[in-house]
């Protein structure tokens, strides 16, 4: 019989060890096994609660340093619990800032594994930058088991770049104003998104862009306000709890795979905002969530003498080609695309992602590499912000093949010529062409540039032809967050009008807006409200305005019905033409075949003086049946544009198409009934943009 007990005692024994792989919480069997990374400490404590806002944890297992823990992975086999479980770890270790090392005893960190948070009541974030316990007001870890959801065999759709429109939008923001007409009880979350879905449908857009849903600190705001973009993580598995209407610790996991769901039925794919740059603990004087508890010097990009590196503007820099964060950041997005079904992501200050970890330029970062080359990833998008904080600008260089970069210089470049700058046509007609001057060392698709005049970092579209100035004092901080370099114009006067004049020139340069940005070679992008004129009152930084300024109001839809069909149908005759055509065309091969042709005001000869505010592009399509003729004209003065003559044209005639002086429905004509363009050229009024075609067998009615 003692033999027979001591067997099963070290059986026992054995079970409880748990394993170190996989890392999190990992529902088995008769219980749940736990493993995490955390190197340098002295001991770990698991905890286990019943509550969010319990001050004492219902169980502490102490982890043996010789039973539970195989190199830096602290793990142990817990029987007879489950999904649900609410967890949390404490770490004991040195605090020895100079050599890098930050432990905290008394703090309660979640798993950095953790596929769900469940945040308390009474959180503080205060709780936790303090010394002392900060169980009550501490985020915790939810056990996750994600393989019980029917996903009713949906899976990412890999849709091609040449047949995208993307929507920038935030989540909450979407549904959260009272006339979204969403019930009060899905205002703001993945469920009231869902009940917007035939709206995004009928605006024609293909992909939403979601600002970060990874789980965030609300209280990363200035006193008073609240973090409301989301750039601020505390976890990078565990989706946002806030943006859930479902009860229950679990019911984030559901809902946000409810909503990538019903946006797959229609046909629009889910791309993420992910934040691999930073996390919300800050620097110094920031809190311990997670990160910092388990070992600050591997998670963290520090200075010799254990300060953080700031490359990021938000206090702390993730060391993201570390080994130990390297994976962790791989094992995010497999999980993100193989459990949660998403179809890409947009990396917020990408270029961070090519540092190592004293902040240095790599020539070949291993993330990025590893990202690029993983088969997992293979086929879903991956979109750069290819700058950073610290002045790296990798726009045109960013590494890899697979990469798509957001293109500042088409937003910057645009804005100005079409503002009135000088010295901008060439550069203007370089960013409707997919910049070539960026990209065309590469044997890359135009669609490798994601084009924007706006998004959620900056003025509205509506802002940016109504203010000259930002104007950021309900941040808090003094008017001086935010940029100043906005290349914006008022149109006349500061903010609202009741001038109608100036009323009608906004509308004109905002269909400009519009207009460049679908119609130009590459891949477009529109901020979640542009397409109704949604305003933040001036305010190019509304990080922390949870409210009116932030949110989409949907009375606007109904107040600028007109913009609303512009971008709608210009959204709809890009797709047309895109599917039409082949999705697998070079830059460089696109401008090699000499189906362009430049013009000014007269034929044939364009004028890129420092002085000329207009340009004139024709293009054939590749099957010589459709010619498109556009003539942009930037000047605060009427201009004549010749008309190529249309004896050789398909068809024999010019149709208008798009005139951007025009009121609605003539600003852009049905497809099937564009009117007739008689005479030799076409007047066009001060900065206004015309597109006019030649087809076969078009339907025709005279122009008036």
């Amino acid at each position: 019989m003692a033999n027979s007990s001591g067997r099963s005692g070290r059986k026992n024994a054995e079970q409880l060890k748990g394993n170190t792989s996989p890392l999190g919480a990992t529902v088995t069997p008769g219980g749940v096994n736990f493993s995490v990374f955390a190197r340098d400490c002295s001991g770990v404590e698991l905890l286990l609660f019943d509550r969010a806002d319990d001050a004492v944890p219902s169980r502490v297992i102490t982890l043996d340093p010789k039973q539970n823990r195989t190199y830096h992975y602290w793990h142990v086999f817990v029987p007879g619990i489950g999904a649900g479980q609410l967890y949390g770890y404490r770490v004991a270790g040195p605090f020895e800032p100079q050599r890098g090392r930050r432990f905290d005893p008394g703090k309660v960190l979640i798993d950095p594994y953790g596929r769900a948070v469940a945040v308390p009541d009474g959180y503080c974030r205060g709780d936790a930058c303090l010394p002392g316990d900060n169980a009550a007001s501490a985020m915790k870890s939810v056990v996750a088991d994600p393989r019980g959801y029917n996903w009713e065999g949906d899976l990412p759709l890999k849709r091609p770049y040449s047949s995208t429109v993307i929507y920038e939008m935030h989540v909450a923001g979407f549904t959260r104003h009272p006339s979204s007409g969403v019930s009060n009880d899905k205002r703001g979350t993945y469920a009231g998104l869902i009940e917007k879905i035939p709206y995004l449908k009928e605006l024609g857009i293909t992909a939403v862009e979601l600002l970060p849903v990874f789980q965030f600190d609300p209280l990363d705001a200035p006193l008073g306000l609240r973090n409301y973009w989301g750039y601020s993580p505390v976890s990078f598995f565990a989706p946002h709890a806030a943006y859930s209407s479902k009860q229950g610790a679990l019911g984030p996991l559901d809902e946000f795979r409810d909503m990538v769901k019903a946006l797959h039925k229609a046909g629009i794919e889910v791309i993420l905002d992910v934040v691999y740059n930073h996390t919300s603990e800050g620097d110094h004087n920031g809190p311990t969530f997670c990160f910092r508890g388990f070992a600050n010097d591997v998670y963290y990009s520090l200075a010799p003498d254990g300060s953080y590196l700031n490359h990021t503007g938000c206090g702390n820099t993730l060391n993201a080609n570390h080994h130990v964060v390297r994976r962790l950041i791989i094992d995010s997005l497999h999980y993100w695309v193989k459990e949660m079904h998403v179809d890409g992501f947009r990396f917020d200050l990408a270029s961070i992602l090519s540092r190592d970890g004293q902040g240095r330029p790599l020539k070949d970062p291993p993330i990025l590499w590893d990202i690029e080359s993983d088969p997992a990833l293979a086929g879903i998008k991956l979109i750069a912000e290819a700058w950073d904080a610290g002045g790296l600008y990798q726009v045109g260089s960013f590494i890899g093949d697979s990469w798509k970069e957001w293109n500042g210089e088409f937003r910057d470049d645009v804005r100005r010529f079409l503002k009135g700058d000088e010295g901008m046509v060439s550069r203007f007609a370089a960013r409707i062409l997919a910049s070539p001057d960026i990209y065309g060392h590469q044997e890359r698709e135009p669609e490798q540039s994601i084009n924007f005049v706006t998004c959620h970092d900056g003025f509205t579209l509506s802002d940016l032809v109504s203010y000259n100035k930002k104007h950021n004092e309900a941040n808090g901080e003094g008017n001086r967050d935010g940029s100043d370099a906005n290349a914006s114009w008022n149109c006349g006067t500061e903010g609202p009008t009741d001038n109608p004049a100036i009323e009608a020139l906004r509308k004109r340069q905002v269909k400009n807006f519009v207009a460049v940005t679908l119609l130009a070679l590459g891949t477009p992008m529109i901020l979640m409200g542009d397409e109704a004129r949604r305003t933040q009152l001036g305010n190019n930084n509304a990080y922390c305005q949870d409210n009116e300024i932030g949110w989409f109001d949907w009375n606007k839809v109904e107040e600028h019905a007109d913009i609303h069909r512009f971008t709608k149908e210009l959204i709809r005759a890009r797709l047309r033409q895109s599917e039409a055509s082949a999705d697998s065309i070079t830059l460089s091969q696109l401008l090699g075949q000499a189906r362009l042709e430049w013009h000014g005001v007269r034929l044939g000869t364009p004028d890129w003086s420092h002085e000329s505010h207009s340009i004139a592009l024709t293009v054939r399509s590749n099957t010589k049946s459709l010619v498109f003729h556009y003539m942009v004209n930037a000047y605060w003065e009427p201009l004549s544009f010749m008309l190529p003559s249309p004896r050789k044209l398909p068809g024999g005639r010019w149709h208008r198409w798009i005139d951007t002086s025009l009121d609605s429905p003539d600003d852009i004509a049905s497809w099937d009934e564009l009117p007739l363009v008689e005479g030799e050229s076409y007047r066009l009024p001060p900065r206004s943009l015309v597109v006019v075609v030649a087809k076969n067998r078009t339907a025709s009615r005279t122009r008036s």
